[in-house]
């Protein structure tokens, strides 16, 4: 019945083709064709009206899978006030080779940065790793992470200076016991490991002040990496929870994982008072199913059987 394995992460775009760009022109990587469709119950599992039309791209990694997604009609922009700890925050941390090198190449595009100042080393205690956050032209949070020798998965030892693909999707909660009940307790994840960030490093890579941040790392059944991060700030507190956003809503991301015995796994969910997205199980067009979820903090969740 647990979640096996992260099978993507969508991020809503309001402009496909310039954020494409972005992937492709800032970052290196290749970017597949526009696909252009209406998919009534895929459209149903994301609680929007059925005939809504949808462009997706996929974004080239040797195993990972981003996709990109732009609505017709179209939600919400990024809301303008926006910070790294905020309710509906999830970012993508893309491993880089040489990340110093790949931000001097995104530097040119004219990213909005969150971190002053290029990447930042961060204490022993997070595993030495290196990281800079940034956000596209419409406001989606992104990271680059590098890692050194002995940390992380082996596979980011291996590869070229640019970027070797996704190790995690990471989601602001605000409360940590109870995120970690909805995600190890019903969807079976495992903690991959944990830590304490704080300090001027991490006040620095965040862009905020006072950062005392606990990190826990959830992993599926049946892979390492890609996984879901916990973010839950301490200090400096996150803003009150608004309405989380629609799948069509540009600050929306969405977590898409597979599962084993869906059916199952969405008689508990529903016996545990998880708030549904979709209408219970969602026969899709491909003969699969899939259902909707979101997390305790309005975090949108697609599993797939």
């Amino acid at each position: 019945m647990p979640v096996t394995k992260l099978e993507r992460v969508v991020i809503t775009v309001a402009d496909l083709d310039q954020a494409a760009g972005l992937f492709r022109d800032g970052l290196g990587l290749d970017v597949g064709p526009a696909q252009r469709f209406s998919d009534a119950p895929w459209n149903a599992l994301l609680g929007l009206d059925p005939s809504t039309l949808m462009r997706t791209a996929d974004i080239g990694f040797r195993e990972e899978v981003l996709k990109l997604a732009a609505f017709d009609p179209p939600g919400a922009p990024y809301p303008e006030l926006r910070a790294s700890n905020d309710p509906w925050f999830e970012h993508v941390a893309l491993v880089a080779g040489d990340i110093q090198a790949v931000w001097s190449h995104l530097e040119k595009t004219g990213p909005e940065t969150v971190t002053a100042g290029g990447p930042v080393l961060l204490p022993p205690n997070t595993g030495n790793v290196t990281a800079f956050k940034f956000r596209d032209s419409e406001g989606h949070p992104l990271e680059l992470i590098a890692f050194p020798q002995g940390v992380g998965d082996p596979r980011w030892q291996q590869g070229g200076a640019g970027i070797r693909g996704f190790d995690h999707t990471a989601i602001t909660v605000s409360d940590l016991e109870r995120s970690l009940a909805f995600y190890t307790g019903l969807l079976g994840m495992r903690v991959g490991g944990r830590s304490l960030n704080q300090g001027p490093e991490q006040d620095r890579l965040d862009g905020l002040s006072g950062c005392l941040v606990n990190v826990v790392a959830l992993q599926p059944l049946s892979q390492l990496t890609p996984h879901v991060e916990l973010l839950y700030y301490r200090s400096p507190p996150s803003r009150a929870s608004v309405m989380p956003p629609h799948a069509n809503d540009v600050a929306s991301v969405r977590q898409v994982h597979k599962v084993d015995d869906l059916p199952t796994l969405v008689r508990r969910l529903k016996s545990d008072g998880a708030v549904f997205v979709s209408d219970g199980l969602v026969s899709l067009a491909d003969g699969g199913s899939g259902a909707t979820v979101r997390d305790p903090d309005g975090h949108m969740i697609v599993l797939l059987d």
